[in-house]
């Protein structure tokens, strides 16, 4: 997406999201003084609590925002001000029931956060009102440097009958008659096809995996235009100094009980198309939450940022992170400062907790913030501290980290929908596919933008991965075909280039078009069972590849599908294709990533050092090359200093190439190139 804003952040932004309406006593002035102590210089605040600033319709009360806008105008610090409409009041149920969003598992009752229908037309006026009487009390202070509309937008699973009325509109806007609707879907199969618009039936029943994903377009379509609505509401009102954000979050990868504190940020969103909704915002924010102690490994960080990076083009904010949290991600000492220069690497201009301090009652008591339940000075504050001195005295030459990424790996919400439906196994999603091969590229630090499919544009790199990408457009596979004709590398895993846009399997051979660049086909695919390639097992699905003239890098050892190849490489005219036809360890596609690599002539800026050690690179405002070296491990290490003559902003010791930089555990070392 291309950014067109203008928008730039002129300092880094360090703090944390406030809620002193949350406290069990008033304390304004010192959590600010705190913070200014730890050199934090913003606060986020007001997007929770709807039934605080509107008690009683039409009644409001902003007392509490003025406490705390007026501290921070006394400390110089800037406010963040969300719109609260994630949250509703429980006056606003009363006065109309349908309010609660109505799902396939039925309507919701009210107590949890984001149970509203984003569509209904009460809603939507209760919500542009306190909206607008909000940013009338808030856009004119000077303290006030942006707006965060809404909070981690979804669709909810709306499907009421207006949401229904609206998507049979959108289907005969986009078909026009019900034959090529029915034709484009398969609706003949088990008598779904319609023959007249007014027989088209409750989507809730559908059990057509392509109509039904094109619901799931559509609905993701409606929270973006939702956030749009409220950016076109804010932008009546807001400076042209004033940024408009949203924190756009990530699939929730779950284990054990299925509960938010048994999980963490992981992978494509499916219930928003981030790329679609980013039009809403002059800059992009997210949130990334991630294992912590042993399990630290930056890779949720890396993955959240080239994304949300990638969004349009240009640096984002991280508008939640976390601080202690649950028991297991209680940090180490030196991991908050990792986990700050983590997101600085992937182009961030600036970091907010969530939350300042540990709530003392509610549904996220003991999801820990910054501080804990004592309110008292603890070693995390004690770290921030450390983060944000150290931020004051390099000024801004790590704001606006500028990259250059060569690879590009593609992500797609309908291909994640569609295996959804048609599941690769049980134990892999999509997601899982999609970070099996980013955490490859992230662990051997090939450097990447992780790209909705929707922009890619792929002649600005000489890379390309695409993990599972089930569905693709004629017109996208032709790109690519002529991607690789003029000389790109493209790599594929199983499952790409399957069906059209519609979830429609294009019925000739596989991988569609693509088959002629990638110079095998496929008609079988497998269980593994038994199945090893390259001395390492394969899990979960195996594709029995044919070679049309395509080199085989790993065929199977198996007694029955042996003859097949696993992973081919091929050349085509200028370009050059691997596709690996099986899921097995991250090892051998390491080895794939590595060769791909060297044919894309990318070796060569590629720093010769891998996991734990992660280096992520950019220029600086000052256009100077920095280069953040980031060390994932408990164990002190030492690497080979990759370059010419540099300097380590942190504690100013030089280096010149060859000479060993020390790596303390948990450590992050920034260096500038002279």
């Amino acid at each position: 997406m291309k950014d067109n804003t203008g928008y730039q952040r002129k300092t880094l932004l360090f703090g944390t999201a406030y809620y002193p309406e949350y406290m069990p006593y008033d304390r304004v002035e010192t959590d600010l003084s705190m913070m200014c102590e730890a050199g934090m210089n913003v606060v986020r605040i007001a997007e929770s609590t709807w039934s605080t600033l509107e008690p009683s319709d039409g009644i409001y009360d902003f007392s509490y925002i003025d406490r705390v806008l007026k501290a921070a105008e006394k400390k110089g610090m800037e406010v963040i001000i969300g719109t609260p409409t994630y949250a509703i009041p429980s006056w606003l149920e009363k006065k109309d029931k349908n309010i609660m969003v109505k799902t396939k598992a039925g309507q919701a009752v009210y107590g949890r956060r984001q149970a509203m229908d984003i569509m209904n037309p009460s809603y939507r006026f209760y919500g542009e009102r306190v909206i607008r009487r909000l940013l009338e009390h808030t856009a004119g202070h000077p303290c006030v440097t942006g707006f965060q509309i809404d909070n981690e937008t979804k669709h909810y699973g709306t499907s009421s009958e207006l949401v229904q009325k609206l998507f049979v509109e959108h289907l005969q806007q986009k078909f026009v008659t019900t034959d090529r609707l029915n034709e484009t879907f398969g609706l003949a199969y088990w008598s779904n096809s319609i023959h007249d618009w007014n027989d088209f039936p409750d989507m809730n029943g559908c059990i057509n995996a392509g109509l039904s994903c094109e619901f799931e377009r559509f609905k993701r379509s409606l929270a973006a235009g939702f956030l749009l609505w409220q950016s076109e509401i804010v932008k009546e009102y807001k400076r042209e100094d004033q940024f408009i954000t949203h924190n756009f979050d990530f699939q929730w990868k779950k284990f054990g009980a299925d509960i938010a504190q048994d999980g963490y940020s992981y992978g494509v969103q499916p219930d928003i198309n981030h790329y679609e909704a980013a039009a809403a915002v002059t800059i992009a924010g997210t949130d990334i939450y991630h294992h912590t102690q042993d399990q630290l490994t930056g890779a949720e960080i890396a993955f959240g940022g080239d994304s949300i990076r990638s969004l349009k083009g240009r640096n984002y904010l991280v508008l939640e992170c976390q601080a202690q949290a649950f028991k297991y991600w209680t940090p180490y000492p030196g991991q908050l400062k990792l986990h700050a220069y983590s997101h600085l690497a992937s182009g961030a201009d600036g970091i907010m907790y969530w939350n300042w301090h540990s709530i003392h009652n509610g549904y996220e008591t003991y999801w820990k913030g910054l501080l804990s339940h004592d309110l008292a000075v603890n070693p995390p504050y004690e770290e921030a501290c450390e983060i944000g001195n150290q931020w004051k005295k390099m000024g801004n030459s790590l704001l606006n980290l500028k990259k250059d990424n060569q690879i590009a790996l593609v992500v797609d919400n309908q291909s994640l929908q569609a295996l959804e439906w048609f599941p690769i196994d049980r134990d892999l999603s999509y997601n899982d596919v999609v970070r099996w091969m980013y955490d490859s590229l992230y662990e051997l630090n090939m450097e990447c933008d992780v790209v909705d499919v929707n922009g890619l544009d792929p002649f600005k790199y000489q890379m390309i991965v695409t993990p599972a990408l089930y569905s693709i457009t004629e017109d996208k596979c032709k790109q690519l075909k002529e991607f690789v004709s003029n000389g790109g590398v493209l790599v594929s895993t199983f499952k790409s280039f399957v069906s059209n846009e519609y979830l429609s399997v294009y019925p000739d051979t596989q991988p569609h078009l693509l088959h002629e660049c990638f110079k095998i086909h496929y008609n079988q695919f497998t269980e593994p069972g038994t199945a090893k390639i390259k001395g390492r097992p394969v899990r979960y699905f195996a594709e029995l590849l044919y070679t049309d003239g395509a080199r085989v890098l790993a065929s199977y050892d198996h007694k029955y599908w042996g003859k097949y190849g696993g992973i081919t490489q091929a050349d085509y005219e200028k370009g050059s294709t691997y596709y690996i036809g099986c899921y097995t360890d991250k090892d051998i596609v390491k080895e794939i990533l590595k060769m791909a690599v060297k044919d894309a002539g990318l070796s060569d800026f590629i720093p010769d050092v891998c996991f734990p050690v992660i280096i992520r690179s950019g220029v600086n405002r000052d256009h100077k090359k920095i280069h953040y070296v980031l060390h994932y491990s408990d164990e002190e290490t030492t690497i080979s200093c990759p370059y010419e003559r540099v300097n380590n902003k942190l504690d100013g010791k030089s280096y010149k190439k060859g000479d060993r930089i020390p790596l303390k555990d948990w450590d992050a070392v920034i260096l500038e190139e002279e």
